[in-house]
């Protein structure tokens, strides 16, 4: 695989709010070619109970979620650092974008969980593809909260650029991502697809 120069990455979480958004920041900020994404068919936040999220769809945008829960509860939503990251969303990209409805080709597609990993493949495996170009799929795990959403953001950013430096990724990408796991010292996933 021949790149430009960049590698074209996709950060993927449920609801394109907390762990992906972290990591697009963080990489966008370090000059990286990057997009972000959810999976899930609707963006969920956490509400005033466990059993009670807010919902919204995908067009909503972040500006739009965050007056609807300052109109709701701003104490609420400022103790628990929606606002803070739904302000932090909004200065990235107008609103969360679904996997399943992106149509550029990324070179790699980092996912914060194992259930994203599966949505990811199973939608990539479902297209129709001219099987010319590869994607490198790889999944670390990160709870969805937003101290782990930081160190998450730098463990993806020094896998990107381990990946980056790469001359010949899809012969290197295993031997990268066995030595990236060592010294995170968590279980990464790893399978390679074609658009």
């Amino acid at each position: 695989m021949t790149y430009d120069g960049h590698l074209k990455i996709g950060i993927v979480c449920s609801s394109n709010q907390n762990r992906s958004m972290e990591a697009h920041n963080f990489l966008s900020k370090k000059g990286f070619q990057v997009r972000s994404f959810g999976t899930g068919s609707q963006v969920k936040l956490p509400g005033a109970a466990p059993d009670k999220p807010n919902i919204y769809d995908f067009s909503i945008t972040y500006d739009e979620m965050y007056k609807d829960l300052i109109r709701k509860d701003p104490d609420l939503y400022t103790q628990n650092g929606i606002l803070h990251m739904l302000d932090r969303n909004r200065r990235i990209k107008p609103k969360p974008e679904r996997f399943q409805a992106c149509k550029d080709k990324l070179d790699v597609i980092i996912t914060c969980e194992e259930r994203v990993y599966d949505q990811v493949i199973d939608d990539l495996e479902s297209r129709t593809k001219d099987e010319k170009q590869a994607v490198h799929i790889i999944n670390i795990d990160i709870q969805d909260n937003h101290e782990e959403a930081t160190i998450g953001a730098f463990m993806i950013c020094d896998l990107v650029t381990l990946l980056h430096t790469s001359d010949d990724l899809d012969n290197e990408i295993d031997e990268i991502l066995q030595e990236f796991e060592t010294i995170v010292d968590r279980a990464i996933l790893h399978t390679a697809a074609f658009y």
